[in-house]
Order: structure tokens, then sequence, then C-alpha cells
């Protein structure tokens, strides 16, 4: 964890370790996990003031459409733009139960709203990271004060390190994820203590259309990626995406080997259009979840004497003990298989209405609750670790 100030009610906290989410990396958007706001909530929020563009307005009333859903440390931070469950920050006992609240931090929230604005998962990462984002068309002094802040504007708090962001709404009046055991709600701007000021992102971003012919959309990373006639690297070259890009994924498949970029796959995307791309560039975990198979191919059997076990839920993460504060080594935004070697009784968690003190050890070494394993709260036939 960075460190950040811990003084209550006087700024919120933001996600501070997207490292430990490494493999939680973006995935489409979804529709929203988090409830709707009360009636009251929504008609308290709103574009307060003229002259913001289309898409910052859009980004305030994603915003207000999250009033009243839980301040959740790490939450937002998922494969997808949206509400997932957070967990404890390591210092605040109100944080204890964040694993158990749906919802954003600071700057999830942030991200999900310019998410749902413009298509594009332009803000992923901390506070920090979003003050300093590439994708700002003008920039704000602390000095300044908020009088030439326009809805959408991102506002944030930190001296040095940036720990806080909020969404500017006009009229002197900001939505917030505050902090933990709050619920995002309006507030009053601050620009006193340790404001840093505010940014204005590029507005020029639009909501691209659905994927064409069906499919699940993902976004690649890296630039010049090349996609291809068949799932080879030495097959004829369809496209090229000189950047980050949105694609729709019709089907996956074992295929050739590729080693790029410090990883070796041999899973392969086809796309819409017919073609093909190593899953290496696509955001997420080698085999991309919810994608079936093209056929003609399996997945890997399980290995080590494994058995092969279905997760539930959503936001799923292993980690590298049986132990809910231990550090994530995988995230499953999705049902998946998983591959368990055996089981032990170490800490009880509470989630999703379920108590369980049973984990299972997965061929990578990771360690999952039972709770999110299909089947009894101890799994037959899988053996003590």
């Amino acid at each position: 964890m960075n460190t950040i100030s811990r003084t209550r009610r006087t700024a919120a906290r933001s996600l501070a370790a997207v490292a430990a989410l490494a493999l939680s990396v973006s995935l489409p958007l979804t529709a929203d996990a988090a409830p709707a706001a009360p009636a009251t909530a929504q008609a308290a929020c709103d574009v307060l003031a003229p002259g913001a563009s289309a898409t910052a307005e859009a980004a305030v009333r994603a915003a207000c459409g999250q009033i009243g859903v839980w301040y959740s440390w790490g939450g937002g931070h998922g494969a997808t733009p949206g509400a997932t469950y957070g967990y404890y920050d390591g210092s605040d006992p109100d944080s204890l139960h964040d694993d158990e609240r749906l919802g954003f931090d600071c700057s999830g929230l942030a991200r999900y709203v310019y998410a749902r604005a413009t298509g594009r998962d332009l803000l992923n990462g901390t506070a920090d990271d979003q003050f300093h984002t590439s994708h700002a068309s003008a920039r704000f002094s602390a000095a300044q004060g908020s009088a030439p802040l326009l809805p959408g504007d991102l506002m944030f708090w930190g001296n040095g390190y940036v720990h806080h962001v909020a969404v500017y709404i006009g009229a002197g009046q900001m939505v917030e994820a505050y902090e933990s055991g709050t619920r995002i709600r309006v507030a009053p701007v601050r620009t006193g203590g340790d404001y840093a000021g505010a940014v204005r992102i590029d507005g020029s971003g639009t909501v691209p259309n659905p994927p064409a012919g069906g499919g699940t959309t993902f976004e690649t990373w890296g630039t010049q990626v090349r996609t291809h006639s068949s799932p080879s690297v030495a097959a004829s070259v369809v496209d090229t995406f000189p950047g980050p890009t949105q694609v729709s994924v019709k089907c996956q498949v074992h295929a050739e080997t590729v080693t790029a970029e410090g990883y070796t796959n041999d899973a392969w995307s086809r796309l819409s259009d017919g073609s093909w791309l190593t899953n290496i560039y696509l955001r997420g975990p080698a085999w991309l979840p919810g994608v079936p198979d093209c056929g003609g191919t399996s997945s890997p059997p399980p290995t080590g004497g494994s058995t092969a076990v279905q997760s539930w839920g959503t936001d799923v993460r292993t980690h590298s003990e049986p132990n809910v504060y231990a550090a994530v080594v995988d995230y499953f935004p999705q049902p998946t298989t998983v591959h368990v070697v055996c089981q032990a009784h170490a800490q009880t968690v509470t989630a999703e209405g379920y108590t369980n003190d049973a984990w299972s050890r997965l061929t990578d070494g990771s360690w999952m609750t039972n709770i999110y394993l299909q089947g009894p709260a101890w799994l037959p036939g899988v053996p003590t670790c």
C-alpha cells in the first residue's frame, strides 16, 4: 500500500495498490452491478451548471446513478469498470467489512463514470494515476479554486501523492466515494486543506456501438498489435491497432504458442470480423472468462492430481495464503473452472450469506475460499492439505 492520509472526515481513500490487482485488467463494460439510487437522492444530483461537454455531462449522470452505493476499499478496480467487492485496507476498522460491500472507492468511481461516458477504460488506476492522466484536456491549480470548473471535472486531494478524487457536478457540489462505512454522496466542494487541483477529461470519446455479430467486447493493450487470418503469427495480417482498441471476441482456441511482452500463451481469440488475435494482447487472464471455445480443442487438463471445480459469483479473488488479507494472486470476473489440489480449514470467511472456514489450494499454489466453489462447504473427494 502507498502511504496515504488516515485523518478521519478529511479525505477519502482511493485504491493505493493497483499492482495487487495486476491480473484484474480491463474487460468490457457490463450492466450496473450496484443498486439504483433512491429517487430522492437521484433528484438531488444532476448536471448543475452549463458549459460541459456531452461526455462530461454523461459522466456526471453516471456518478449520480451511484448515489447511495457503498464506499468499498478497492471497489471499482475489477476487470470491468463497475462496482466490485472491496477488501480490508489494513488499518481502518470501518474497512473490515469492505469485502462484503459491493461498491467503489473514489478512483474506482471516477474510472467507472468515464468508462460509462466514453465507452473506453480511460482512468484505470489510482487517484494519483488519474490526476496525471494523459487524457486531460485542461488542468486547474488549487489556487484557482472551483470558479473555473465545469460539471464532469475531476477534483483531487493530496500533498505530493494524490489520495482522493471526486466528480464536480456544478453549483459548488461534487459526487464522491468518501471512506469506508459511508455511501456515495453529493457533498459541497472542498478547496482548502490538501486540495491539489482539478482535471478536465478529454470529452471526444463516444460510446461504441454494440459488438457486430455478437461476441464479447474486450480491450487490447500495447501498440502496433496485429490480427491475423488464422491463429498464427505467420499468417497474413488482417488489421493493425496502433493503440488500445475495443474488439469483439466470438470465441477462443488453443493454437500456436506465442511469447511476447514477457508472456507466453497458446490462446487465440477469433474476432467478429473473422480475424485472430493472440490473447496476450487482450486485457484479462490468459484464457478469457465467459468466452466459449471455438471447437476442435479442449482446455488443458488438470495437473498435479487436481480436481476440476466450477467457481460461482463475480469478482472472485484467489490469495497467496488462505486468508482474505493475503496478497491477491488471481481474479475471476465471472464463473470459471479451477483445479483444486487439496483443501484446509483456515480463516473463517463470511460472504454472500455464507460462513465457511474451508479453503482450497489451486494448482498455481493460490488459495480460494470454498464459499465461491460450487458444492458443499467441504468438497467431496478432495484431500486435506
